[in-house]
C-alpha cells in the first residue's frame, strides 16, 4: 500500500506542479495584456520589470492554487481511469476513497501552507508590487522626439524637428520654445541644423545647434502691449541643455499603500476593523446630536395641526398640498408682525435646506465608512477561504476524473475550466454584492464555496460508490426503460 500510494503521489506532484505554473503564466500574460501601454516607451530597467513580475507573480498564486489542485486531481485520476490502473486497484480490494487518501493529505497541506502564504506573504507581496506598478506607471516616457509634431515631453519646453538623420541623431529644422518663465511664447530658438547628445552621467541631454536666431520678447517697455518690442539674435553654433532627471523612475514610499486592506494580515485586519467601527459608532452618535440639536424647538403638536390645516385646505378647494406656508396656523408665526413673518419663514427654509445638504453629505460620508469597514472583513474572509477552496476543488476533481477516465490535457482541462470560471464569477458576484451592503460580507466571501459544497459530496458519493455518472451506454439504458414503462 506503501508503494501504490508513492506512486499516486509521484504522478500527482508532476502535473501539480506543471499546472501550477501554467496557470500563474496566463494570469501573468491577462497581467501584461492589460498594463502593456504603462510599459512600452518608458525604458524600464529588466531589474525593476523583473521585479514587478515577480510579484505580481506571487500575488496569483491565490487564483492559480486552487485552479491547480483541480486540474492536476482531474489528470492524475482521468489518467489512472484512462488506462484502467484505477480499475486494477479496485480488483485488489483497494477502494477508491484509498486510493484518493494520500492526495487527500497532500491537498490539506496545499491548504495549510495556502492559509499561512496568504496571511504572511500576500500582504507583503501585494505591497511590493503595488509600489512598483505605481513607479512605473507615472513615469515618463522616454525622450524620443517625432518628426513634424510639437513635443511636450520635457517640462517647460515645447520642441519642434522638421526632420531626423537615420542615427536620429542629427536634427533638421529646429524649433524651440522656451517657458521657464512662466509667460507664454516668449522666447524662442529657431536653427537649421543640431547635433543631440547625452552626457556621460545620462543626466542631461545637450543639443548643439547650429546656424539659428534667439527670440526674446521685451516686457520692461512701457507701450510693451502696443509696439510688441523683441529682441532677435543671430548664432552660428550653440548649446542648449535640458535636464533628463525628470524622466528618472520616482520611487513612491510604501508607507503610502500600507494602510490599504490587501497590505495587512488577520491581526492587522482585526484590529483595523474594530478601529473603523469605533470611528463609525463615534459618527453617527455626533451626527445624531447635531440633528437633535438642531430638531430641538420643534412641537409635534403644531406639527400636527398644520398636517390638519393642510388636508382641510385641500379638502375644499383642491390646492396641492403645502401652497402656501404662511396659510399655517403656527401659534409661534401668529405672534409676530405681519412684516416679519415672511423673513422668518425663509430664514426657516434655508437653515431647512442647509441641514438637508449637511445630512446628505453626512450619509454619504457614512456609506463610504460602511463600504470600507466590509472591505477590510471582505479581505479577512478572503484569507479563509483560500484554504476551504484548495479542499473543495479536490473533491470535485479527483472523482470527477475517477468518473470520466480522461486523462491528458483535452477533457480535463475544459472541465477544470467550467469549474473555476463557475466558482470565481460566483465568488466575484458575490464579494460586489457584499460590499455593496446587500448581502453580509460572510455570505458574500462563501457563497461560492456553498454552491460548490454539494457537487464535491455528490461526485465523491457517485466515485466510491462506482457510478456510471457519465456512461452514455447507462443513460440510454435508463431512458429506454423510462420510455417503455410510459408505454406499458
Amino acid at each position: 500500500m506503501k508503494k501504490l500510494n508513492i506512486y499516486i503521489i509521484k504522478q500527482y506532484i508532476g502535473t501539480f506542479i506543471f499546472t501550477f505554473f501554467v496557470a500563474i503564466f496566463i494570469l501573468l500574460m491577462q497581467f501584461l495584456w492589460t498594463w502593456v501601454d504603462e510599459f512600452i516607451g518608458k525604458g524600464v530597467e529588466f531589474a525593476v520589470m523583473f521585479k514587478l513580475l515577480f510579484y505580481t507573480s506571487v500575488t496569483f498564486v491565490p487564483m492559480a492554487l486552487p485552479l491547480a489542485i483541480l486540474l492536476s486531481s482531474l489528470m492524475c485520476f482521468g489518467n489512472l481511469g484512462e488506462y484502467y490502473e484505477l480499475v486494477a486497484m479496485k480488483a485488489s480490494g483497494i477502494s477508491t476513497w484509498k486510493v484518493m487518501r494520500p492526495l487527500l493529505y497532500f491537498s490539506l497541506t496545499m491548504s495549510i501552507l495556502g492559509f499561512f502564504f496568504s496571511n504572511n506573504v500576500m500582504p507583503v507581496a501585494n505591497l511590493r508590487m503595488q509600489s512598483t506598478l505605481y513607479d512605473v506607471s507615472h513615469k515618463k516616457m522616454t525622450l524620443e522626439i517625432p518628426e513634424g509634431v510639437f513635443y511636450r515631453g520635457i517640462d517647460k519646453y515645447v520642441i519642434k524637428v522638421a526632420k531626423k538623420s537615420k542615427d536620429g541623431n542629427w536634427i533638421y529644422d529646429i524649433m524651440i520654445y522656451d517657458h521657464t518663465d512662466d509667460k507664454g511664447n516668449v522666447k524662442v530658438t529657431v536653427a537649421d541644423s543640431g547635433y543631440m547628445a547625452m552626457t556621460p552621467s545620462q543626466r542631461d541631454m545637450i543639443f548643439t545647434l547650429y546656424d539659428g536666431y534667439n527670440y526674446n520678447e521685451i516686457f520692461d517697455d512701457k507701450d510693451y502691449r502696443t509696439r510688441r518690442p523683441f529682441q532677435k539674435m543671430s548664432f552660428k553654433r550653440q548649446l542648449v541643455t535640458f535636464d533628463m532627471s525628470q524622466f528618472d523612475m520616482k520611487h513612491v514610499s510604501e508607507d503610502a499603500f500600507k494602510k490599504h486592506q490587501t497590505m495587512l494580515n488577520i491581526k492587522q485586519l482585526t484590529f483595523a476593523i474594530d478601529s473603523l467601527n469605533v470611528v463609525y459608532d463615534e459618527k453617527v452618535e455626533s451626527n445624531d446630536k447635531i440633528l437633535l440639536g438642531r430638531f430641538r424647538y420643534y412641537d409635534m403638536d403644531n406639527l400636527e395641526l398644520a398636517r390638519h390645516d393642510r388636508k382641510i385646505k385641500k379638502r375644499h378647494d383642491g390646492s396641492a398640498v403645502g401652497d402656501s406656508i404662511t396659510q399655517f396656523k403656527w401659534p409661534l408665526l401668529s405672534n409676530l408682525p405681519e412684516n416679519e413673518v415672511q423673513p422668518v419663514i425663509s430664514m426657516a427654509l434655508a437653515s431647512t435646506t442647509n441641514m438637508k445638504e449637511s445630512t446628505s453629505i453626512s450619509i454619504n460620508n457614512m456609506k463610504r465608512d460602511r463600504i470600507n469597514i466590509r472591505k477590510h472583513e471582505q479581505v479577512l474572509n478572503q484569507k479563509f477561504t483560500l484554504s476551504v477552496a484548495c479542499i473543495l476543488f479536490f473533491f470535485i476533481g479527483a472523482p470527477l476524473g475517477a468518473i470520466i477516465r480522461k486523462g491528458g490535457l483535452g477533457m480535463p482541462v475544459v472541465v477544470s475550466v467550467v469549474f473555476f470560471v463557475i466558482y470565481y464569477v460566483i465568488t466575484i458576484i458575490g464579494e460586489r454584492v457584499a460590499v455593496n451592503g446587500d448581502m453580509s460580507v460572510f455570505l458574500g466571501a462563501w457563497i461560492s464555496s456553498i454552491v460548490l459544497f454539494p457537487i464535491g459530496i455528490f461526485l465523491t458519493f457517485k466515485a466510491t460508490t462506482d457510478a456510471a455518472l457519465l456512461d452514455a451506454e447507462s443513460w440510454k439504458k435508463f431512458f429506454t426503460k423510462r420510455k417503455k414503462s410510459k408505454t406499458i
